[in-house]
């Protein structure tokens, strides 16, 4: 393909030879050769002036020159006018394929053209003729699909780009309406958000149940619950009740219940027991808040997530939505790109002149006539005729009954 340089499949194929002889041997390749060697108009010429032309005559007989025997192939002589013109070169197309012989070559991609008739340098015009008629209707042939083609695509291209300026308008006026300038980011920073207060829920839920069990624990019994006893405040109240009652314990040894001194112990330790308790219940009061703090901020992290998860589903519909917008504007994208491509090749090939075939050795005038061949002619016709003429004498021979000899004699009596 003189466009594209690649091989044509075509002429891989075993009848693409056989395609073209039946292309050589169209009519329509022969009007073209009559129009171009303007052998109707000869015709014309010849029917008001008989001596204008003798090589038409030629080529309608070849054995005889005369302008009559031309119109009898033609039809009659008084039919011939302008407005039959057209029967006319039929007629003649008709005639010069009759004497075109057109030969493929077995194991090559060569055709030759042979046309006979009497006048040589007429025969050679009407072979070249033949050739550049023939390269002119295969570019023709190619050019014609191509030049159809491209009018097809330019229309498509047209169509298809207002498809793609109306993908990209619906995609605009979604982007508009919604405010979403980058989904995929605006995506990715909800998504890592959601992630985070899922994590920080996760902690929260693990402090909340932590929380709850220390409350109970400090509800049920807070003197032995391991939170209220690190409280530093009731360490030290505990390690004074203890000194309180060895103090008192050991006044107890030395003095009675109601000496000063046993009492002022005694009221001494009741003081530091209460200040025990009052710390105590305050210790596990502040762990019941921690619960509670702990149990809000777990309920105010679960709506937070629960909220945020619904945002990443809306922005992930939203997202969607304008995917399907996106992938139609790559469609149509695509789809323009292809068309245009096509046609800009369909384009190229509508304006190719050039053709795969060439004239590889254009037709001359031939030196020696190709015909008739005298002396094989006259060895023919003495071979020929002594064969008829021995075989005639033996005819006659048998066919004459007269007795010649004395056994012709005998046979016959016998």
């Amino acid at each position: 393909d003189p466009v594209t340089g690649t091989v044509l499949p075509s002429q891989l194929v075993p009848g693409y030879m056989s395609t073209q002889v039946e292309i050589i041997q169209s009519a329509n390749i022969a009007l073209k050769v009559v129009n171009q060697l303007n052998l109707a108009e000869d015709v014309q010429r010849k029917h008001q002036l008989p001596l204008a032309i003798s090589p038409l005559t030629a080529i309608l007989d070849s054995m005889k020159k005369s302008f009559d025997n031309l119109l009898g192939l033609l039809g009659n002589e008084k039919n011939i006018n302008i407005e039959t013109g057209n029967q006319v070169n039929i007629k003649i197309a008709r005639s010069l394929l009759s004497k075109l012989d057109v030969t493929p070559s077995k194991e090559s991609s060569l055709i030759e053209l042979a046309f006979t008739s009497t006048d040589p340098q007429f025969s050679a015009a009407v072979c070249n003729a033949f050739a550049k008629n023939y390269i002119e209707t295969n570019i023709q042939l190619k050019v014609n699909p191509a030049q159809i083609a491209t009018g097809y695509f330019s229309e498509q291209i047209k169509t298809l780009r207002d498809n793609l300026e109306q993908a990209q308008g619906r995609l605009s006026k979604y982007q508009q309406l919604n405010g979403i300038t980058n989904a995929e980011q605006a995506f990715d920073v909800e998504s890592m958000r959601l992630n985070e207060l899922s994590s920080q829920l996760s902690n929260a839920q693990s402090l909340s149940i932590d929380s709850k069990s220390r409350r109970t624990n400090a509800q049920l019994n807070a003197g032995d619950s391991p939170d209220v006893a690190m409280s530093p405040v009731i360490q030290s109240l505990r390690v004074a009740v203890s000194q309180a009652e060895s103090k008192l314990a050991q006044i107890s040894q030395r003095l009675g219940r109601n000496h000063p001194e046993y009492q002022s112990a005694d009221a001494e330790l009741n003081k530091l027991k209460n200040q025990l308790q009052v710390e105590t219940e305050r210790a596990a009061n502040n762990i019941s808040s921690t619960a509670g703090i702990n149990q809000q901020r777990e309920a105010d992290l679960r709506m937070q997530v629960s909220l945020q998860k619904k945002k990443v589903l809306e922005l992930n519909l939203l997202r969607n939505q304008m995917a399907v917008f996106e992938k139609d504007v790559d469609v149509a994208k695509k789809t323009l790109d292809t068309v245009t491509q096509r046609f800009s090749q369909t384009s190229l090939e509508g304006q190719s002149n050039q053709s795969d075939a060439s004239v590889l050795n254009p037709a001359t005038v031939p030196l020696e006539p190709s015909g008739p061949k005298v002396f094989m002619n006259i060895a023919l016709a003495m071979l020929m005729g002594l064969i008829l003429g021995v075989g005639f004498g033996l005819l006659a021979e048998m066919a004459d009954r007269r007795v010649r000899c004395r056994e012709d004699l005998a046979s016959e009596s016998g």
